[in-house]
């Protein structure tokens, strides 16, 4: 079921529009419309699944997808050898802004430790 106010779940009904970069029957990735590296895209599941707390042992398989496709897409867009950062934020004090869990794939610059 897909909540009424869920801006991936209209992404991927086709109700707003968004750079999709990559889909397959497990997930969908965009580009990210406020950019914070020279690639930044956003993997999610098709699955509406609210916050990292909500994940279930059914989606071990689903999370582990988000991660080959991550490296997938840092090799076909050029940034994998300079390395890239896969970041997952859960819940409002860590940043979640959208209410289905999602990834950050960022990549094209150096990142410091520790983020944020």
């Amino acid at each position: 079921m897909m909540p009424d106010n869920c801006v991936f779940c209209k992404i991927m009904a086709g109700e707003i529009p968004a750079k999709v970069v990559y889909e397959d029957e497990k997930v969908t990735a965009i580009e990210d419309i406020n950019p914070q590296a020279p690639h930044h895209y956003l993997i999610f599941p098709r699955k509406h699944v609210r916050t990292t707390l909500d994940l279930s042992d059914a989606d071990t398989e689903m999370v582990g997808h988000v991660f080959q496709v991550a490296g997938k897409l840092a090799r076909d867009r050029g940034f994998a050898d300079q390395g890239f950062r896969v970041v997952n934020n859960c819940n409002e004090g860590a940043g979640q802004s959208v209410w289905h869990i999602h990834f950050h794939l960022l990549g094209g610059r150096n990142f410091s430790w520790p983020p944020g």
